[in-house]
């Protein structure tokens, strides 16, 4: 047990340097995106928000799609490090997820003349958010480790599901939303000055995800493992 108290003290520690950098890395690519980056024509100085909101969104959508292949994984192979990953993900997941549902409305009252649309892909997102909240809440209300996995590793994965529903809801239905301009079979529709930002964005949430889940994922091993020591 000494052991993973150690290796999880090591991962917790990594994860707040990661998570340090990934701030001041946001913080920065903010001012790159205020500063230096082109307004958009139509959209003006509101778009600037796109740079933190569509990143959000990929770090969320990822986090939730990493939970489901690691609970299927867990079904498989029954490596608690497995549902402890999940676990770790979907917490962070949920955090992403409420950073797009915030500025979405934020960046949309400018544009859309409204904070909230029952928009194809607002309503997917809200569903998710609120699917991955009974995820962890299911996680707290059962006591039993194998019980605990199983149940949530079944919704993790169910919530996996839909996330490229999501992704390709914007061409299943009549939405606000525009079609994806970055993440499509064609080449991006963005000038080379804001794709450069966008993708120096998305690197940015994707280190920041890591350190999250670094951290959750030490911080739950250093748990179980001093309710051992108490245990034993």
């Amino acid at each position: 047990m000494t052991a993973d108290l150690t290796h999880a003290r090591s991962l917790m520690r990594r994860g707040r340097v990661l998570v340090v950098l990934g701030l001041a890395a946001i913080a920065s690519g903010f001012v790159r995106a205020l500063l230096y980056t082109p307004e958009e024509a139509r959209q003006g100085l509101a778009q600037k928000i796109f740079y933190v909101h569509a990143p959000a969104a990929w770090a969320a959508l990822m986090a939730f799609t990493l939970v489901g292949i690691a609970s299927g994984l867990y079904l498989w192979l029954g490596d608690p490090r497995l549902d402890r990953f999940a676990a770790s993900s979907a917490e962070v997941g949920v955090a992403f997820c409420c950073v797009v549902l915030t500025t979405g409305p934020i960046w949309g009252k400018p544009i859309w003349g409204t904070w909230w649309t029952w928009d194809a892909r607002l309503t997917l997102t809200l569903f998710l958010f609120f699917l991955f909240l009974g995820y962890l809440v299911l996680r707290r209300a059962l006591l039993d480790p194998m019980e605990r996995g199983r149940f949530s590793a079944v919704l993790g994965i169910l919530g996996m599901l839909l996330v490229p529903f999501i992704h390709l809801s914007v061409y299943f239905f009549r939405t606000l939303h525009p079609q994806p301009i970055l993440m499509k079979p064609s080449s991006p529709s963005l000038p080379p000055e804001m794709l450069r930002t966008l993708l120096a964005s998305f690197a940015v949430f994707t280190l920041l995800y890591i350190g999250f889940v670094t951290l959750r994922y030490g911080l739950a091993l250093a748990t179980e493992a001093q309710e051992a020591q108490r245990n034993a």
